[in-house]
């Protein structure tokens, strides 16, 4: 670490306040909580580059911009002294910090500038931090590419869905929109179908698995038996952060079926990236004839529904099998079925093939990080 010099964090940015943002009418500028984007405003706060950091919540949970922004008030924002510090790899310094350790909250955990400003930060010469955040940069910003990617076939997906299956303008025998065209409708107990459509339940069309959690003493973190899902945001592979794993699993769900969480909060909707264990929050759906795309985009055209069961309940909001089986649906002959999962199947394919690179990705960013940040591994400088 030799030219590398140590300075106070007050020395390399000025940290400075966020402000309400309820006066603001809608625009184009991204106003920035501690989850990230939480609409868009008429006016922003800063222009330049900047870091974010929470001032109360998840203490953690950084934020680099470069454009214009507006910060709401429980978040810092900054002005970078560039002639010490590159903002990209000042950002990358700040994500080695254990922040949440400068908590100074009681029942919120919060900071404080005076806190902040005393916080010491090492750093090499211009070059080296240009040369250090373009190298992590690359690996986030493949990361992103993938993510967007993902989105897009997701998006396509769903509006193929709608056209198909809620809109009914399913390519007829003429290959044109079936009801625009005047494909012949008629009345159900949940409004007009096509001919030949009917209504039913979701066990009538797919079957139905409700998770059962092993014992505790039989999980781990080390990858030891099969991964483990209990039930929150964590499961699947659009979605994955946490992965505990059991050797003693009770329930199985087979790679590409349908998860679903089924106690608070109910109905957010995954597929299995591998063959997993599920635990009483998490149910599994399948088709009959193994139509996983289909399924996953039917049982998330009927989240709004399900989110409704999280205000069911004795303490929180959960749904049983007999209530998510008796759940009313439409359901299209077979073929139909079968042509949509050939069209989409790809789709999730690629997005399986996108998120298992952005796991390696992350996994090599955040292994070089450190290195990275601390001198342990060199860069090559102009």
């Amino acid at each position: 670490m030799t030219n590398w010099k140590e300075y106070k964090l007050s020395d390399v940015m000025e940290i400075k306040y966020g402000k309400d943002h309820k006066h603001l009418s809608d625009g184009l500028y991204p106003l920035y909580g501690s989850g990230g984007v939480m609409r868009h405003v008429e006016k922003a706060i800063y222009e330049e580059e900047s870091i974010l950091i929470p001032r109360k919540g998840t203490l953690s949970n950084l934020f680099y911009v470069n454009e214009p922004f507006w910060s709401v008030d429980t978040m810092f924002w900054s002005k970078i002294n560039r002639e010490l510090a590159i903002p990209k790899y000042l950002f990358y310094t700040l994500k080695t910090f254990d922040l949440a350790s400068l908590n100074v909250g009681s029942a919120v955990p919060s900071l404080t500038t005076q806190v902040l400003n005393e916080v010491l930060v090492s750093l090499p010469n211009l070059q080296t931090q240009t040369a250090i955040a373009e190298i992590l940069s690359s690996l986030d910003d493949k990361i992103e590419l993938n993510n967007k990617i993902n989105a897009a076939l997701e998006n396509l997906a769903q509006a193929l869905f709608k056209q198909w299956f809620i809109d009914f303008n399913f390519p007829n025998e003429n290959g044109e929109p079936y009801k625009s065209s005047g494909g012949e409708m008629m009345d159900s107990e949940l409004g007009e179908i096509p001919k030949g459509w009917k209504v039913g339940t979701l066990k009538d069309e797919f079957l139905l698995n409700m998770g059962q959690s092993p014992k505790g003493d039989t999980y781990n973190e080390v990858s030891n038996g099969m991964i483990f899902f209990q039930g929150r945001s964590d499961f699947g592979f659009r979605f994955p952060s946490v992965r505990v794993f059991t050797t003693d699993p009770k329930k199985i769900a087979n790679k590409y079926e349908t998860l679903i969480s089924v106690r608070a909060p109910v109905g957010d909707i995954n597929m299995a990236q591998e063959n997993c264990c599920i635990g009483r929050g998490l149910g599994s759906i399948s088709h009959s004839n193994n139509f996983f795309s289909y399924t996953y985009y039917k049982i998330l055209s009927l989240q709004t529904e399900l989110k409704s069961y999280d205000n069911e309940g004795t303490v929180f909001g959960s749904i049983n099998k007999e209530t998510l089986g008796n759940i009313k649906v439409i359901i299209p002959p077979i073929e139909y079925v079968k042509f949509f999962d050939e069209l989409t199947k790809h789709n999730d394919e690629l997005i399986f093939s996108n998120t298992k690179e952005n796991q390696q990705l992350s996994t090599l960013r955040d292994t070089l990080l450190p290195k990275l940040i601390s001198g342990e591994l060199q860069v090559a400088t102009n």
